[in-house]
């Protein structure tokens, strides 16, 4: 008798198990950030110009000699800071307002390219690891400014004000007209560049950087394919995840090098093999917002 392919199988033949689609599994990843992303920005938009906020009041306060208030801004700069060090850069990568937004308008600028079947130019990496260091000169700037009494006197200038002022749902004045170029230019800038605003101008990033970090994502060379590089490719700060390297700084956590690693060979910390596993990734981000409702940063409507 024949058998046909829905026969029964023999005793003791194993079930063949069917190979997960790992652009399935990317897919899943990218809608869980997107979700994140969404609420962080719609819920708790504050927490990035709190931490800036922060930076300019000691900055203020040192310049002037006297000591500075243990506010909401200083709180929360040293909260966000502190859960940096513990967690990477899972805040820039995940939480951030300003790193949402550029996300999502760099996501419509490649569907509108593909749909009109044109690319924009783009930065070559040496431009673009250049181009890195102008954050750290926009943060040594602003807070030169800020402790010589100066950047008080500059009211409309900050880009981040009038941000601020937009997620706040108020109306922007003509006294905030060059901040608000400003803004503009940045978000024409993240249509070109995948976070734009992050690696080039964006002083937390420039402060988060520079914090040392206890868990982050790293990768062994051995094991990775000849003349792969996939995480590079893929990474939209242009950093490779070698433990140890000084440019790891730049990492803002997002988890694209382990979607993309054909052997899965980028892992978190020492511990977790799957360096973006859904279930660490939402155990963060809940404890991120639950910092932040405690903190006092998470908008009620």
């Amino acid at each position: 008798m024949i058998q046909t392919k829905n026969a029964q199988r023999m005793p003791g033949q194993a079930a063949k198990k069917k190979p997960a689609n790992p652009m399935q599994r990317v897919k899943v990843r990218r809608r869980i950030r997107a979700v994140i992303q969404l609420v962080f920005f719609l819920l708790a938009p504050a927490v990035y110009t709190s931490c800036f906020s922060g930076i300019k009041a000691i900055a203020t306060a040192i310049g002037a000699g006297e000591p500075f208030a243990y506010d909401t801004f200083f709180t929360t700069l040293a909260v966000i800071c502190l859960y940096t060090i513990v967690f990477g850069r899972f805040f820039c990568g995940y939480a951030c307002a300003f790193g949402g937004l550029g996300d999502a308008i760099y996501a419509l600028s490649q569907l509108i390219q593909r749909k009109i079947r044109k690319k924009l130019p783009q930065i070559p990496e040496k431009a673009v690891r250049v181009m890195q260091k102008i954050k750290y000169l926009i943060l040594i700037a602003i807070v030169i400014l800020c402790a010589a009494g100066i950047y008080g006197s500059l009211p409309g200038w900050s880009p981040w004000d009038v941000f601020s002022m937009l997620t706040a749902l108020k109306g922007i004045t003509a006294a905030y007209a060059i901040g608000a170029v400003l803004l503009a230019l940045i978000v024409i800038g993240m249509a070109v560049k995948e976070r734009f605003f992050c690696q080039f101008l964006c002083p937390m990033g420039a402060v988060f950087a520079l914090l040392p970090v206890v868990g982050s994502y790293r990768r062994n060379r051995s094991n990775c394919l000849p003349r792969c590089s996939a995480c590079a490719k893929n990474c939209p700060v242009c950093v490779e995840t070698d433990e140890g390297s000084l440019r790891m700084g730049e990492c803002i956590s997002c988890g694209k090098c382990s979607d993309i690693c054909p052997k899965r060979n980028i892992q978190y910390g020492n511990s977790i093999q799957d360096g973006n596993a859904p279930f660490p990734v939402l155990l963060k981000a809940l404890l991120l917002f639950a910092i932040c409702l405690f903190l006092g940063v998470v908008r009620t409507f």
